[in-house]
């Protein structure tokens, strides 16, 4: 029984040791804005901006699932094979929640971003004399 705990333990600890670091950077190295920013932010570059953001999660994503095959080739070594892919699995779900609510963040910024500058194009084909048709 002793046994069994000190390997339920050893895996968890070794899983955590993986994911927290991941989970710790995630959040603080992308540094998104809401989509209701000033105007001078829409100026530029922004879709480059945003694709490096999304390599950057993309990157994150890839290193968390890395770490899952790893626990879940760990998990099958175990005696208690489906209580430790459950909690693999519970640790990769929190780990991923905040990438994507990043990657939601970002899908409105290029959202905001596209339809200002449909807005600007419109705007250049509309005639200056409303009056005659």
């Amino acid at each position: 029984m002793k046994r069994r705990w000190l390997g339920w333990m050893g895996g968890h600890c070794i899983m955590l040791g993986m994911v927290l670091p991941l989970l710790a950077h995630s959040t603080d190295s992308l540094s998104l804005k809401s989509p209701s920013t000033t105007e001078s932010t829409w100026e530029g570059a922004v879709p480059e901006v945003i694709a490096q953001q999304r390599q950057v999660l993309a990157m994150k994503r890839e290193e968390i699932l890395t770490a899952y095959d790893r626990q879940q080739a760990f998990c099958w070594q175990k005696f208690a094979v489906n209580h430790c892919l459950i909690e693999a699995r519970k640790i990769r779900r929190q780990a991923l929640d905040p990438l994507a609510k990043q990657e939601l963040v970002l899908n409105a910024q290029e959202r905001e971003w596209r339809n200002r500058q449909r807005e600007i194009r419109l705007e250049g084909k509309q005639p200056d004399g409303r009056g005659s048709p």
